[in-house]
């Protein structure tokens, strides 16, 4: 009977603790101190930029992977490849974002409603469009974050947060300069079969 009683013990001890609850410990919109030479105010102004950033960049993601799902006609394979491969581009950049708000010691936005709601890029319907309806809200999207990474890298840069400066010139900048080319060569009005 003993055994029985040990055996049980040591079940129950190896049970998932479920449904636990506790406050946040750390508030969304503030920033704790963290030991890599920049001044608060620094932190936290990139912090607030890199956000807006963030939600703008998951939703251009979102977009592309939307048009991946729903693309149709004459391109449809070679768009749908192609907009897959970004959505997996803009992902990485998703996630150097995020770990660079908490390395600043901030807190990145994460779930849909939040980045829905923060986002300045046009929300599109729900059902699917053309093609070139398609890539012209993708040009939108990419040049929204192009603008603001740009004005951002400069203004991180100024203040000397290099390494928010670096990620949004580098890996920002020129991914989505690249991936609005790779679109945008697909909406020039060129003959499929006869010269003009």
């Amino acid at each position: 009977m003993t055994r029985t009683t040990d055996v049980h013990a040591v079940l129950k001890a190896a049970e998932p603790l479920v449904h636990q609850h506790a406050p946040e410990i750390q508030a969304y919109g503030y920033t704790i101190s963290m030991p890599i030479a920049l001044s608060e105010n620094v932190r936290k102004e990139s912090v607030e930029n890199l956000n807006q950033l963030l939600a703008d960049t998951m939703t251009l993601r979102d977009l592309y992977k939307k048009h991946h799902w729903q693309v149709a006609g004459p391109t449809f394979y070679s768009l749908h490849l192609l907009f897959d491969k970004h959505y997996g581009e803009q992902n990485e950049i998703v996630d150097a974002i995020a770990e660079r708000i908490q390395v600043l010691g901030g807190v990145s936005v994460a779930m849909a409603a939040d980045v829905a709601d923060m986002t300045l890029i046009p929300r599109p319907p729900k059902g699917r469009e053309e093609v070139p309806v398609q890539i012209s809200r993708l040009l939108h999207a990419h040049e929204i974050i192009l603008q603001e990474a740009r004005a951002m890298a400069r203004r991180a840069a100024a203040a000397g947060d290099d390494g928010t400066s670096g990620l949004l010139s580098g890996s920002v900048v020129r991914t989505n300069e690249l991936q609005a080319w790779f679109v945008a060569e697909h909406v020039v009005d060129t003959p499929l079969v006869h010269a003009k």
